[in-house]
Parts: C-alpha cells; sequence; structure tokens
C-alpha cells in the first residue's frame, strides 16, 4: 500500500467568510479514490479528479451539497 498526505478542506458556504477548514492527516490505500468513496461511502456525491505535474491527484467533491477538496500527496 502506498502512504498519502492527506489535506483535506471544506469551503465555508457562509456569506462574507472566506476561511475554509483545513484537514492534514497520513492515510495508506492503494487507489486514492476508492478509499475517498469508502470513507464518503451513503452520502450523495459528485465527484471529480485531476493529476497534478507533481503527482498528486486532487479531488473536487460536493457531498450532501458541502463543496470540499481532497489533495492526496505520496509520501
Amino acid at each position: 500500500m502506498a502512504e498519502y498526505e492527506l489535506v483535506h478542506e471544506i469551503k465555508n458556504l457562509c456569506r462574507n467568510n472566506q476561511m475554509r477548514d483545513v484537514f492534514f492527516e497520513e492515510v495508506e490505500c492503494d487507489d486514492p479514490e476508492a478509499y475517498l468513496r469508502q470513507r464518503l461511502k451513503g452520502k450523495q456525491i459528485e465527484l471529480t479528479a485531476e493529476e497534478g505535474a507533481d503527482g498528486a491527484v486532487t479531488f473536487h467533491v460536493t457531498c450532501d451539497g458541502l463543496i470540499q477538496k481532497f489533495v492526496f500527496t505520496r509520501i
């Protein structure tokens, strides 16, 4: 299994507040998308993925109407 640093950002939907909740953690998984789908299992999600030049994978997710971003960077 590969090790990743996961940065999880949750956009604040309150008007005039541009702050975000940001969480950092280390995860072990073979497939970041499968890991994310399992983590959000049972919720209504829309997911798009993009791979950066540095190899990091960014997932833009709308989960039950909440906009979130997950960035997996291999350690």
